[in-house]
């Protein structure tokens, strides 16, 4: 008789660990806290972009929703070997070598891209965010290529698809309040005073961005103040399930995945806009411009890396600014440059022709002490090596405390334009330890009988920062390994 499997969760770790656990021949049964709307975690809300390794473009056609698109034949994809994304983790481990659960992401990054490709989920080329035109070319930048197609939402609408084409159940409204145990063995879920049995259980309900009390308690004080940018149903849940087992604690408490974000959007991503558009209150085109917080003062290298590398730490460094909030500052130079998300309706900003009187309407900030900045910023730009937003250009200022080392324009042309961010919590990096086969390890390294884990509640994946793109391919390897393994032990 096949197993009957509980995942908790449907964000996309959820889903993966369902076809996988679905396509192994078990029962599913997947449980959301919220409604058909709000399902999906904090999945809806991504731009829907996988970070994986590839040689070439022959890795990224069978991905394709459009392999004919006639641009692929004008496009330089570039690769991404293991070797780089490696690399790109350790920049962001704070002097760590690579965990056990890196090393596996890096490994089956682009086997579990093309596992779920196999399942009908498909990919497009991130033309807009990812590539500049370069002599006639598409030329892509940053390791990062492709997105599922609609994004986070097409992203959830495939997998969804996908499993309930294999028989998968999902149940909507469906809170789990805690897990039946038997001898140490855990046995099923309680949905309030129902208890649905299960030869294992799954949890992948994300980690605790939407608990403003664990923020407080395990990232600092000040993250109450964070702007929650996904769902608001990812408040620790599964992790308290699993530490009243005795499950350890596991990766980084104090650190988590942050953006900026406009100043003036509602808290948990703004639900009164559809999950498509919902992305369009970041803002993370600071490289092209300048950030300044309250004394009128710079206080990152907003060109030290292609923005994939930085956003999630300066998220944070916005969030930890004076007030918690910040100004991006532009001038017409590169207004066409920016994002799609600073051209939303919704988006708050404020501009002038002069930079004394943009200054004068940076709310919160010290007026003359930007203009100063400002004028010191110009004063200090290589105006000799050439602007180019597809490379680490080297085009840099010299002689500032907090120099620019990458795409320093003069701010110098009309209309200018400035910004309010603050920081958005987007997912935590504590989480559980699991083994190999996705089991829920207690601090002796044995594992919980009937427990598995996967998504943001796994730990030892991202420490100080994170290569944008990873967290949703991080979500398919280990829900697709917990899914498989709870179906076949």
């Amino acid at each position: 008789m096949s197993k009957r499997i509980v995942v908790v969760g449907s964000g996309n770790a959820a889903m993966c660990a369902g076809i996988a656990a679905a396509d192994a021949g078990a029962r599913v049964v997947m449980l959301e806290k919220a409604g058909p709307e709000l399902a999906g975690g904090n999945t809806k809300y991504t731009a829907g972009a996988m970070r994986f390794c590839y040689e070439g473009c022959g890795d990224l056609l069978p991905l394709l929703a459009n392999p004919d698109d006639p641009r692929i034949a004008n496009t330089e994809f570039g690769s991404y070997p293991r070797e780089t994304f490696a690399s790109d983790l350790l920049g962001f481990n704070e002097g760590h070598p690579l965990s056990p659960e890196q090393e596996t992401l890096v490994a089956e990054s682009y086997d579990a891209v093309r596992w779920l490709a196999g399942h009908g989920v498909t990919y497009e080329p991130i033309y807009a965010r990812q590539s500049f035109r370069r002599n006639g070319k598409h030329v892509f930048w940053g390791g990062l290529t492709l997105s599922a197609a609609n994004e986070g939402v097409g992203l959830f609408d495939m997998e969804l698809a996908a499993f309930e084409r294999l028989g998968g159940e999902i149940r909507y409204d469906a809170a789990v309040t805690g897990l039946i145990t038997d001898n140490g063995q855990v046995t099923g879920v309680r949905v309030g005073e129902e208890e649905i049995a299960a030869d294992a259980v799954i949890l992948a309900c994300g980690g605790f961005e939407a608990n403003e009390r664990m923020r407080s308690d395990h990232i600092g004080p000040h993250w109450s103040a964070a702007r929650v940018r996904g769902t608001p149903h990812n408040t620790g849940d599964g992790l308290s399930f699993a530490w009243a087992l005795g499950a350890a604690r596991y990766g980084s408490y104090t650190g988590c995945h942050a953006t900026p974000m406009d100043l003036h959007m509602k808290e948990f991503g703004n639900l009164d806009l559809p999950p498509v558009e919902r992305k369009n209150y970041r803002k993370i085109c600071y490289f092209l411009g300048v950030m300044l917080n309250a004394h009128g003062e710079r206080f990152v290298d907003e060109g030290v890396n292609f923005r994939n590398y930085t956003y999630a730490q300066y998220g944070r460094a916005v969030l930890e600014q004076p007030g918690h909030f910040a100004w991006q500052v532009f001038d017409a130079k590169v207004l066409d440059l920016l994002y799609a998300e600073y051209h939303f309706h919704d988006a708050h900003f404020v501009e002038a022709d002069t930079l004394e009187a943009l200054v004068t309407k940076l709310a919160g900030a010290d007026a003359n002490a930007a203009l100063r900045t400002l004028t010191a910023f110009n004063g200090a730009v290589d105006d000799e090596a050439a602007f180019d937003p597809s490379v680490l250009d080297g085009k840099a200022t010299s002689g500032l405390a907090l120099d620019k080392t990458n795409w320093a324009q003069r701010i110098d042309t009309p209309p200018f334009r400035a910004y309010p961010v603050t920081g958005g919590i987007t997912f935590t990096y504590g989480g559980v330890k699991v083994d190999e086969m996705g089991r829920v390890l207690r601090d002796d390294e044995t594992a919980i009988a009937g427990l598995h884990a996967c998504g943001e509640m796994v730990g030892g994946v991202f420490f100080g920062g994170y290569p944008g793109g990873s967290g949703l391919t991080s979500g398919v390897v280990f829900g697709r390994r917990a899914g498989q393994h709870a179906a076949r032990l």
